[in-house]
């Protein structure tokens, strides 16, 4: 069973991209290859009862248990040692990205307050998109009153596309809402 982001790739945003950028072969055409989630737990290295909370919200959020990622050097001022549990991230490939992406744009995103859409400058030049979010609570797998701390995350919408007005494009035909 196919996807609604799947659907709409397929049925709309291919054709529309054919024929803005004319390619010539179907290959050419970009397409999402996986979202990045990640969530910096520095204030939760000495709280292990933290970190889990903050590992099961993200777990609950993407749909795939992440990776606990760790310090590669230690940082006196930041009272960081190397190897201690700083961050978790997820990746998304397939359905759950676009399952993942499908709920980003459809329920996450409206439920920002005064929103007006995402920026339209956070392209890294190779066809990727970077998108911060401050809190956790506008995915409805968070329940409100289980929440310890407000944690923000960082997307990364990975695609083949080679350049950034080619990713825009893409990700605007699959319903990100861009800035006017």
């Amino acid at each position: 069973m196919a996807t609604r982001i799947k659907e709409k790739y397929l049925a709309e945003a291919i054709p529309a991209l054919e024929e803005k950028f004319g390619y010539k072969n179907a290959m050419q055409v970009p397409k999402l290859a996986k979202i990045v989630i990640n969530m910096g737990l520095g204030d939760c290295k000495d709280n292990a009862k933290a970190m889990e909370m903050a590992v099961n919200e993200l777990t609950a959020i993407a749909g795939q248990k992440p990776l606990v990622t760790k310090a590669k050097k230690s940082i006196a001022n930041f009272k960081v040692r190397e190897g201690m549990n700083v961050g978790a991230k997820v990746t998304l490939r397939g359905a759950r990205m676009e399952e993942f992406m499908d709920k980003l744009v459809s329920v996450a995103l409206p439920r920002v307050r005064d929103f007006r859409g995402v920026s339209a400058k956070a392209f890294d030049g190779r066809g990727n998109y970077s998108l911060g979010i401050r809190e956790q609570l506008l995915f409805p797998e968070i329940e409100y009153d289980k929440v310890e701390k407000i944690r923000g995350m960082e997307i990364v919408f990975v695609t083949t596309a080679k350049t950034d007005e080619e990713c825009k494009e893409l990700l605007r035909l699959l319903g990100m809402p861009f800035e006017a």
